[in-house]
């Protein structure tokens, strides 16, 4: 099962609180990145992206037309020239022996595009992206099918490889075959669910009781 440990990019650019917002835009454009950590004393303290740029000109812009003002049911916000101010604080993360299957779910159910990786101390060892996600989901139907094959079936459970069927068209899996018992029948289910690449799983096997 691959890691965010596999596929996480360790040469992340950083900023500190007191980066400008100017500056942290330019990086982002050189860098070509959507978001960046924000480190103080080597400790992750928060995470600055796109949307946070644009959460700020709408409460300038805003207050430039007098939308933001002492009657307005929205508080007035002061626009401040630092990263300290827009940055997202105790934003999520994830450490390296997380599977991409459980940040794939994190980034569905927190609504992120991003989740930066630290070690049991809260230091940024990396970054890890959907589009990481995405590249590692994409893995071709035969290596998928292989892997649950001879991986799996053969090495893992030690069962005779021909004894499951085992199809995968756009990484849906079906699984056809006899087991001794029900339960080998959901275990087996649930190991495949888990390797990655593997989207959807169709369990037509059938207990030998």
């Amino acid at each position: 099962m691959m890691q965010v440990l596999d596929v996480m990019t360790t040469d992340v650019i950083t900023v500190e609180p007191s980066t400008t917002l100017k500056e942290a835009a330019r990086l982002m454009l050189d860098r070509r990145v959507s978001g960046l950590p924000v480190i103080e004393n080597e400790t992750l303290v928060g995470i600055i992206t796109e949307a946070d740029f644009l959460n700020r000109t709408a409460e300038k812009l805003m207050g430039r037309v007098g939308l933001l003002d002492a009657s307005s049911d929205v508080p007035h916000v002061e626009v401040s020239e630092t990263v300290a101010s827009v940055m997202t604080e105790h934003p999520f993360v994830m450490y390296q022996e997380a599977s991409l299957t459980e940040v794939a779910r994190a980034m569905v159910s927190h609504g992120v595009k991003r989740f930066p990786v630290v070690d049991n101390d809260g230091r940024l060892i990396g970054l890890i992206s959907r589009a990481d996600v995405v590249s590692a989901f994409s893995r071709p139907d035969d290596v998928i099918r292989d892997e649950i094959r001879h991986d799996l079936v053969e090495r893992v459970l030690q069962w005779d490889v021909d004894s499951i069927d085992v199809e995968v068209v756009d990484g849906v899996v079906t699984l056809i075959g006899t087991t001794e018992d029900q339960a080998e029948g959901h275990l087996l289910e649930e190991l495949v669910r888990r390797i990655d690449g593997v989207v959807g799983v169709d369990n037509r096997t059938s207990a030998d009781e």
